[in-house]
């Protein structure tokens, strides 16, 4: 060899160099992290979607969860990673539309994405359909498309809106005498419909006032009349599930005063949540003293705190995150389902197909409380024609006092067996 030979560091230097070295892995969250055996782990990468720029009246803005993954993915990388992969956030605006949802899950594609996480869309013909080809699992979503309870590459963390339906008739069969229930009038409503029929049957009370209503109504004083004379004056309850539409109607009933006062209100999370009561008067709210059926905790457990924390240190202020708002929650959930089924692979490397191995095998989620310990092997799956892949058919009941949204009932409540009712028979 020729040229000037380096000079061999003393032993001394040696180890003051290796000391530096080690401090610097430890300082960037990279090297040799606990748990791994010497590997260089690979980053993962995962799409999120969600409609962030729309607008107009029936348009659905969920803004909160693709910008609730950025906070997640910035969180989780300045604590290491999941499991000492830096976690790489690739966003898409779905925009509402099925041209949309499409792009972004050809998008996922495109970016080797392990998995979809805490995605929302309506289009899921057009989004799960590349997905299947690619081997892509959605895990986590919001619920609001059929596919997502029924495509074998989606690992739905909810029951979706049947779960909360199923739920909504246990908890109004505890305090209503007689049911009102205003939804559209569309296939989905005609579910909707025979889900809260099936569930109050169940607990011996008598069918609901089914009442059809337009989904797209800027009023609704003729369904909020029909809704009140079904209820009755007093030991009545009225529910409407009318998406953004809800607060229409209520506003509507509510000028029915003084009658409409004796009848308690009801929905489902979705259709009225903190940040709406909020909106709309809080303690003053029309919403005061309404039952409401949700997937989660209320937003007050203690359960939310790390998310919230979270939120509060990585968020920059971002006012597109309310900690409240629902599809904000399903996100933070769906990432801590995802850093579950990271650290439990404990490879160099992780693919889609190992995701979605470890899912198929049966691997534990814990969400913290959040949620039931989820699994979504065969048999842990509901296996209902019209709901085979629900694996959490678990609900709560909230109640909204002075103005917030706190437990009606402790605990989670099992739908399962008015979801497989209403399946069998319906």
């Amino acid at each position: 060899m020729t040229g000037r030979q380096r000079p061999i560091p003393s032993r001394a230097s040696r180890q003051l160099t290796g000391a530096v070295v080690a401090g610097a892995l430890l300082m960037t969250g990279c090297g040799v992290l606990p748990g791994a055996s010497g590997d260089s782990r690979k980053p993962v990468t995962v799409v999120t979607w969600a409609p962030s720029g729309t607008s107009g009246p029936d348009a659905a803005n969920m803004a909160g969860m693709t910008a609730m993954a950025r906070t997640y993915a910035r969180w989780a990388n300045g604590d290491g990673g999941l499991d000492g992969h830096k976690l790489r956030v690739v966003t898409c605006d779905e925009e509402d539309t099925s041209v949309g949802a499409g792009n972004c899950a050809r998008l996922a594609v495109k970016e080797k994405a392990v998995a979809v996480v805490g995605s929302y869309s309506r289009h899921g013909r057009a989004f799960m359909a590349p997905l299947e080809v690619a081997g892509i699992p959605y895990l986590g979503g919001y619920g609001a498309s059929d596919e997502e309870f029924r495509s074998y590459v989606s690992y739905p963390t909810t029951g979706g809106q049947s779960a909360l339906l199923a739920g909504n008739a246990k908890q109004l069969a505890r305090g209503c005498d007689r049911v009102s229930l205003v939804r559209p009038d569309t296939l989905s409503g005609d579910g909707q419909s025979w889900l809260l029929h099936t569930g109050l049957a169940e607990a011996r009370r008598p069918a609901p006032v089914d009442i059809r209503a337009a989904e797209t109504a800027t009023s609704y004083d003729d369904a909020a009349g029909r809704a009140l004379t079904g209820a009755g004056a007093s030991g009545g309850c009225v529910t409407a599930v009318l998406g953004e539409r809800t607060e229409t109607f209520f506003d509507s009933f509510r000028r029915l005063e003084p009658t409409a006062t004796t009848v308690r209100i009801s929905s489902v999370l979705g259709s009225v949540g903190q940040p709406l009561i909020d909106r709309t008067g809080g303690r003053d709210s029309p919403f005061e003293g309404a039952y409401v059926t949700g997937w989660y905790p209320d937003t007050g457990d203690a359960r939310w705190n790390r998310m919230r924390q979270v939120i509060r240190k990585h968020a920059f202020g971002d006012n597109r995150i309310a900690p409240d708002d629902t599809g904000v929650q399903t996100t933070w959930i769906a990432y801590t389902a995802l850093r579950s089924i990271v650290e439990s692979l404990n490879e160099p490397v992780i693919t889609a197909w190992k995701v979605t191995q470890a899912l198929n095998r049966g691997i534990r989620v814990d969400t913290g409380g959040l949620t039931p310990e989820l699994r979504w092997r065969y048999e842990d799956m509901l296996g209902s024609d019209s709901y085979p892949r629900i694996v959490n058919s678990k609900v709560t009941f909230q109640v909204v006092r002075d103005g917030k949204l706190v437990a009606d009932k402790k605990g989670f409540v099992d739908v399962t067996k008015t979801l497989s009712d209403a399946s069998a028979t319906g």
